[in-house]
């Protein structure tokens, strides 16, 4: 079963992800679990790019769920090209989904995958609304 990546969705940042020998399997492709530490580093350089400070904070983000389609197999030598969009916003939380090409060949889509993200406060243990700035700068 494949989950499908919303039509309206808003395009927030692009990554260029090397990948590593190491990433591959006994069948010299990728890995499928290696797919999701592709999606955390496109996360985290999206997240990164916003300013968000990742050192122990009273609030930050968790993720509440995953998934990943795999379209195509990856094979080293390779750039990964990950494109992350983000819809479905909430007063806690939004949907982030990914885009996996290579940069040598942008047009293929290799893999396509979603996170649902949610702003935590820690101490409390619970959910929390986004922070003002981080609001604006995400434009929810």
């Amino acid at each position: 079963m494949r989950i499908p990546i919303p039509e309206e969705k808003t395009f927030v940042h692009e990554s260029i992800i090397p990948i590593r020998w190491g990433d591959m399997d006994a069948f010299g492709h990728v890995n499928n679990a290696v797919y999701f530490r592709y999606i955390e580093q496109a996360r985290i350089n999206w997240l990164d790019s916003l300013g968000l400070s990742f050192a122990q904070q009273d609030q930050g983000v968790v993720v509440v769920n995953a998934f990943c389609n795999f379209v195509k197999q990856i094979e080293y030598p390779a750039d990964l090209l990950v494109k992350t969009y983000i819809a479905n916003p909430t007063r806690v939380g939004l949907d982030t989904f990914n885009v996996m090409s290579l940069t040598k060949d942008p047009d293929t889509i290799y893999a396509t995958s979603g996170a649902t993200i949610v702003w935590v406060d820690f101490k409390a243990k619970k959910a929390a609304s986004w922070p003002a700035d981080l609001k604006a700068k995400l434009h929810i």
